[in-house]
């Protein structure tokens, strides 16, 4: 199990806390900086091309991790692997009850006609900061495993 499990995880969390960091170097500055009615269309764009790509790696990293600390019986790696696991499912939820909500909503927008109060509703400030921690969650996560297959080699 461990010579196809671990590279799994690794490689899924890998993937996703090398995407979520490519959103605040790069795509989230760039959305926080559109006028409102670029942003809603930039946003579509990018929305799309993410689904369902990270969920499966957050979900991998989560199964994966949860079957590595059940089956680990050496207690640091196991440790470890629950961590990774714990971490990862933390970003999950922040994903799922923070920033998929608000994804959801702007694809719903119009960007010729936005609301009149999208100045006051403009969900950019909150989004980035439950983003920035899903982030820091998920490389912390990645550390956590890595740290894991050193342990276990």
């Amino acid at each position: 199990m461990f010579p196809v499990v671990v590279p799994l995880v690794v490689l899924a969390n890998g993937l996703a806390a090398g995407v979520l960091t490519g959103t605040l170097l790069g795509g989230w500055p760039l959305l926080a900086a559109l006028p409102p009615d670029r942003y809603v269309h930039a946003h579509a764009f990018f929305a799309t091309r993410y689904d369902p790509f990270m969920p499966a790696c957050m979900i991998t990293t989560v199964l994966g991790d949860g079957a590595l600390t059940a089956a680990c019986t050496d207690a640091a790696p196991r440790a470890l692997f629950l961590a990774g696991g714990v971490l990862a499912l933390a970003a999950v939820v922040v994903s799922v009850t923070a920033n998929v909500p608000v994804n959801k909503w702007v694809r719903t927008l119009d960007p010729d006609n936005l609301p009149a109060d999208f100045d006051r509703m403009d969900p950019r400030p909150r989004w980035g900061a439950w983003n920035r921690r899903r982030a820091a969650l998920t490389a912390l996560a990645l550390l956590a495993n890595c740290t894991a297959l050193a342990l276990l080699l």
